[in-house]
């Protein structure tokens, strides 16, 4: 007979603990797990938003936050947690917003759950496919990266993830015009942040990683500022609150995820945090510290804007990477 495995109790209540907490050493059970993430979650708004007590525009409208959902775990705990924090105010209004790439087997699921938790939460949703901006379903993107790859040197190489952020980005950016958003919130986790710090790093792109969201203190003219309000919340702390919360989320993978350097970042960081708990939160510190230090001595300088040729989006080049993307699309169909 098989002997029974013990499970720890909370380090607050008696209840049976759902996660280990390494880095602090704390034992959490659901409801103790859910205050620990509002908690943090709420903090990160206060600090991200700074509004005043009436956020309202001149002409009475809300201020309107577009929440970038998916169906996954992370953007389902975004917008509960948001939903719960937010919602007793009256001058701010939230709308969730799906962009739908167009891969078979993945998006349509995914976006349902989506949609099944807006409605659940009386939020209104939003979608914006790949197609209506112009951009080709990703399923035919794949099939035709090959032929863009003989075509152009840059082209080699690249992954669907490449792709497709790119793309999202820009369906993001498009939706939030749409809407005429105030302010975009992501799902980013600590984990995805940590990850996204350490490519950035791998490459030597400084720039990049300063730019990641939040930037309501550093806004980037031309694009709704982003915030990130789960950003110090670890990935396994969210899934076991949406599991505990049985909130509704597609489980499965993107099928042209594999090969990507985020899922390769994924594991370092993964490793890292096994050998020394707190990892993550000092990769994040770091970049918070590397980011008052760049904004400090470029103060005067202030920021150099470019616009896209073609589109008018703000790029750091002649024609954004979006439109050269779609060109080369449009060369092989």
């Amino acid at each position: 007979m098989a002997e029974a495995i013990a499970v720890e109790g909370c380090s607050r209540c008696k209840s049976p603990s759902v996660i280990h907490q390494a880095y602090s050493g704390q034992h959490l059970c659901g409801k103790h797990l859910s205050a620990s993430i509002r908690k943090r979650t709420s903090k990160e708004l206060r600090q991200q938003l700074r509004l005043p007590k009436d956020a309202r525009h001149e002409d009475g409208s809300p201020y309107r936050i577009l929440v970038a959902i998916s169906g996954g775990k992370d953007s389902a705990v975004l917008l509960t947690m948001m939903h719960n924090i937010l919602a007793p105010r009256r001058d701010i209004e939230l709308i969730s917003g799906c962009i739908d790439e167009g891969i078979d087997g993945y998006r349509a699921p995914s976006l349902e759950c989506a949609r099944q938790l807006a409605e659940s939460l009386g939020v209104r949703f939003e979608t914006l496919s790949y197609e209506e901006m112009g951009y080709e379903r990703m399923d035919e993107v794949v099939t035709r990266m090959p032929a863009m790859g003989a075509n152009h040197d840059e082209a080699k190489g690249l992954m669907p993830c490449s792709y497709c952020g790119v793309f999202r980005r820009q369906g993001l950016n498009a939706l939030a015009q749409k809407l005429n958003a105030d302010v975009m919130a992501l799902g980013h986790n600590l984990d995805d942040m940590a990850q996204s710090i350490l490519m950035n790093m791998q490459k030597g792109e400084i720039d990049r990683s300063v730019r990641l969201a939040p930037h309501t203190e550093n806004p980037i003219d031309g694009i709704v500022p982003r915030i990130v309000p789960l950003r110090w919340v670890p990935e396994q702390e969210i899934h076991a609150h949406a599991m505990c919360q049985r909130l509704p989320m597609y489980h499965g993978d993107c099928p042209h995820a594999p090969g990507a350097m985020r899922q390769q970042s994924r594991g370092i960081v993964a490793e890292m945090e096994s050998i020394t708990p707190g990892a993550r939160h000092g990769l994040l510190h770091s970049l918070d510290e590397i980011r008052r230090l760049h904004r400090e001595a470029n103060r005067d300088l202030g920021s150099e804007v470019r616009n896209c040729s073609e589109c008018g989006e703000i790029t750091s080049r002649e024609i954004c990477q979006a439109c050269t993307m779609k060109q080369w699309l449009a060369e092989t169909a």
